[in-house]
């Protein structure tokens, strides 16, 4: 067995030294080298990379194919990436995106605004570019549609839950809204992944999750098997996600075109496996793990990563209404933007099955929704609280 920190450990150089030894003895006991299995997965990798420099990087499904049951999902689970097209009616987006406007200004939501409550994400001039708002119309009535519902449904069928996760419910986890507006300047958002940090070396239920990385047969590892995911804990940090979610996602309220700082992903949902043995080379100091650390994101590091980031890949043009969605493993970034050329607007709504994890997490969402608070996953802005809400 290997060694294992439920919660944080006091003593992280020390507790990354010891799992990597124990990852490396346990590797070797397969009968391979741990040079021999990552050579195995570097392989494979680039093929995906190369695949995607040359041909679709992002696949495009039409909403009326995943609602008839004829949407084509080979490209979709090799890519682990998506834009639905006409996810909803482009006057409904468009709608809500003014409705978001009234909701913020007649609660003069400017004139209180405080500054970003994390340095995640920049803002522009004088207003946010995160909103910190979670319980607008708009937001609720979108994350409960059957729209929504039949595409969550849809990405949630592409994994092996076997019971770790119900495919056909989902939690409703509430997220901030992004409008960024006509020429604005954006650094945008660095290159990472966000399914944990160390916890998913260290703790007992990620340690199953990646078994086959770890004990040598990395030629059975599955990125879309649910086993273990849904159970574990998360080290608590203020970029952690108490939740399980098998596809992180955004719903477009404008239109966007792909050279306006938009989405960039790495498409290849294996790549974790490389993400997760890479530390275990010789040319990585034994207290670090290519840089992922407890309160921060994962970063994709081009010391360690250039091949992963040879695949970084933007989506195509989207309209309002379009909806995009990406695997939650997955390496991606925002690029910058130098005077932006129309708005930038969408609502972050992931797929969130029901599972341990997500019903734990359940009763936060209540709680904030009843009360109008910032869930507990995000800074404890609360603009909400006493604001007049649907």
């Amino acid at each position: 067995m290997l060694p294992q920190w439920e919660t944080t450990p006091s003593d992280l150089p020390k507790a990354i030294r010891e799992v990597k030894k124990a990852i490396r003895a346990n590797i070797e006991a397969s009968g391979r080298t741990v040079e021999e299995v990552f050579a195995v997965v570097e392989k494979q990798i680039r093929q995906e990379v190369d695949d995607v420099k040359a041909g679709q990087a992002w696949p495009v499904i039409d909403y009326a194919d995943i609602e008839a049951g004829t949407a084509p999902t080979d490209l979709l689970k090799r890519r682990g990436c998506l834009v639905v097209r006409n996810h909803f009616d482009r006057d409904q987006a468009l709608t809500w995106d003014k409705s978001i406007v009234d909701y913020v200004e007649s609660n003069n939501f400017f004139e209180k605004y405080r500054g970003p409550g994390d340095d995640f994400f920049g803002s522009v001039g004088s207003k946010p570019e995160i909103y910190p708002i979670y319980w607008s119309a708009a937001q609720t009535e979108a994350r409960g549609h059957e729209r929504m519902a039949t595409v969550q449904r849809f990405l949630n069928s592409l994994w092996h839950s076997d019971g770790w996760f119900d495919p056909d419910r989902d939690v409703q986890y509430p997220d901030r809204i992004r409008r960024r507006p006509p020429g604005a300047n954006s650094s945008g958002l660095g290159t990472h992944l966000d399914p944990g940090t160390l916890d998913l070396w260290m703790t007992a239920e990620y340690q199953q999750a990646f078994r086959h990385l770890f004990n040598g047969t990395v030629e059975q590892y599955d990125p879309w098997d649910a086993a273990h995911r849904t159970t574990g804990p998360q080290y608590p940090g203020t970029t952690m996600c108490s939740v399980f979610r098998t596809f992180q996602g955004w719903t477009a309220l404008s239109d966007m075109d792909h050279d306006q700082g938009v989405l960039h992903t790495a498409p290849i949902p294996g790549a974790m496996a490389y993400l997760m043995l890479r530390p275990l080379l010789d040319d990585v100091p034994d207290d670090d793990m290519c840089g992922v650390t407890v309160n921060q994101v994962f970063p994709v590091n081009p010391k360690y990563h250039s091949l992963l980031v040879e695949a970084l890949s933007g989506i195509p043009d989207v309209k309002a209404g379009d909806s995009v969605w990406w695997h939650c493993d997955m390496i991606h970034s925002v690029a910058p933007v130098t005077n932006q050329k129309g708005w930038g607007n969408v609502m972050y709504i992931p797929a969130a099955p029901w599972c341990a994890r997500n019903e734990r997490y359940a009763a936060e969402i209540e709680h904030a929704r009843a009360t109008g608070s910032s869930p507990s996953d995000f800074p404890a802005e609360h603009y909400e609280r006493d604001w007049s809400r649907p």
